[in-house]
């Protein structure tokens, strides 16, 4: 299945059903009155997140979604079927956009998240509801309400535990594919890695999500290479694994240049938690991982941990340190949703 994360939709809610006019025609009944019901009210487009997807390709080969109009009204005092609400399922962590892709209409973070985009017109009332003691023969009826017609944008952001960021053939795929099911495309060349992918990794009995993305190189947040796309897929982790590559020849400016794109893409990304490891160990001297350990830790300020993703050697100690920091931040956030809780006064 290819992978699309982001699409364009045209919506259009159900109009309402025209009133009736209509009048009680019985035998032997003088004065029948009037008797038209009515009309039926317009379908809801609605938006909804489901398990199992991953990927907004099924918007690739339908773009338009329109909801059932209203039926009209009837005589005998019959009010119109309402129509059908259309419902687009869409991956967990999809955010609807309005027309200018910048305003956020709804983010749909948990499963059987529900949000009305576009709500059906009501119907038409029918010329029963205008009848009164001194008009007993209405000759009036309302015309159903239009649907809205709108363009949207959904765009889909991977929910995932920790995201992998470094740049072109750091062995980010390498360390996925070592420490779960996934099998991502491994190969000795840049970007190899073309679309996100995810992983469940397990350690000591815990599991949690890793979501591998293309590499970033410098100038990433104006758009070069690959990686500027798929950075939103990383928002939502709650730790940041980044990996350097041990064989390069100068670690600190490849550890600085991620870093600078981090804070020029904006947001809270830059201050996420981080663990810095240096990776492909196997391929270096014990001396030279110790010059280059220094040099990381001199330049990020903190520990940085050694791994080799092709011997597993470090990455128990990794998986652990991830494990530690995704704990904490969930901790950190319920403490902050006791603390709102405690300050509501009914």
């Amino acid at each position: 299945m290819k992978f699309l994360d982001f699409a364009k939709v045209y919506i259009r809610s159900g109009s309402g059903g025209n009133g009736c006019i209509s009048f009680r025609r019985e035998k032997f009944i003088e004065y029948g009155g009037p008797d038209g019901g009515d009309g039926g009210r317009g379908g809801d487009v609605v938006v909804e997140a489901v398990d199992g997807l991953n990927t907004l390709i099924d918007f690739r080969y339908q773009q338009h979604f329109f909801a059932e109009n209203g039926r009209p009204g009837q005589g005998s005092q019959r009010t119109g079927r309402s129509g059908d609400d259309i419902v687009l399922r869409v991956p967990v962590g999809t955010e609807v956009l309005d027309e200018d892709e910048e305003t956020v209409i709804a983010d749909l973070t948990e499963v059987g998240q529900r949000i009305v985009l576009a709500k059906g017109g009501n119907g038409g009332f029918g010329n029963l509801h205008f009848k009164t003691a001194t008009n007993q023969a209405p000759r009036r009826a309302n015309p159903g309400l239009a649907g809205i017609e709108r363009t949207i944008w959904l765009r889909l952001k991977l929910i995932a535990d920790v995201g992998l960021l470094g740049l072109p053939n750091a062995g980010k795929s390498t360390f996925l594919a070592a420490t779960s099911n996934a099998r991502p495309k491994i190969a000795d060349y840049p970007f190899t890695t073309l679309v996100p992918n995810l992983g469940v990794v397990g350690v000591d009995g815990v599991e949690f999500v890793v979501a591998d993305i293309p590499g970033l190189i410098e100038g990433a947040h104006e758009g070069r290479g690959l990686g500027d796309q798929f950075l939103g897929h990383v928002e939502r982790c709650a730790v940041l694994l980044h990996l350097v590559d041990g064989t390069a020849e100068d670690v600190v400016a490849d550890y600085t240049t991620i870093i600078h794109e981090l804070e020029a893409y904006g947001g809270a990304l830059a201050d996420k938690p981080r663990v810095t490891v240096l990776n492909k160990a196997d391929a270096l001297l014990d001396e030279e991982i110790e010059e280059k350990r220094a040099a990381l830790s001199q330049a990020c300020g903190g520990t940085v941990m050694v791994m080799s993703g092709v011997s597993r050697a470090g990455v128990t100690e990794v998986l652990r340190s991830l494990r530690a920091r995704i704990d904490a931040g969930r901790l950190r956030s319920k403490q902050a949703e006791g603390e709102e809780d405690a300050s509501w006064q009914p």
